[in-house]
């Protein structure tokens, strides 16, 4: 089964390469879902949650950009398995060519797909067994130290 999630921030967390390291935190089934990211990431995703546009495209915004030129849609986005401590993501799109309408499925890191959910405002969902494996408390986070707040 899957559950929508919401994006609650983007901060500075403590992961196995020391402290200082950029977080998303995903709220999902009443639990928090922290996924470590890249400087970059981090930048583009709160860029996106503050509504601020990047004086030229960032990649994320040019992505969502040639996707709706080329006649298609993003639907979702799937965080989807979790081996060996790496997250893997699906995003799902659409497109319609004359009254056909064509599925198609990318694969792609969580934080590119949870930048782009972000832009186009489309569902964010995390399975089942990912958040089993990785969800905690929210009690276990201090969001008080949130980048760019």
């Amino acid at each position: 089964m899957e559950h929508e999630a919401t994006v609650e921030g983007v901060g500075v967390g403590v992961s196995e390469e020391g402290s200082g390291t950029p977080v998303v935190l995903l709220h999902v089934r009443g639990e928090i879902l922290p996924i470590f990211v890249s400087s970059d990431q981090a930048q583009s995703m709160q860029l996106a949650i503050d509504g601020d546009p990047f004086e030229r495209p960032l990649t994320h915004d040019l992505l969502v950009e040639m996707v709706a030129e080329f006649g298609s849609a993003i639907d979702r986005v799937r965080i989807d398995d979790l081996a060996d401590g790496t997250f893997y993501a699906k995003i799902d799109t659409e497109q319609y060519v004359g009254d056909r309408r064509k599925d198609m499925v990318f694969d792609a890191r969580p934080s590119d797909g949870i930048a782009i959910s972000l832009r186009v405002d489309c569902p964010l969902v995390v399975s089942d067994e990912v958040i089993d494996e990785a969800g905690r408390p929210p009690e276990e986070f201090d969001t008080s130290d949130e980048l760019g707040r």
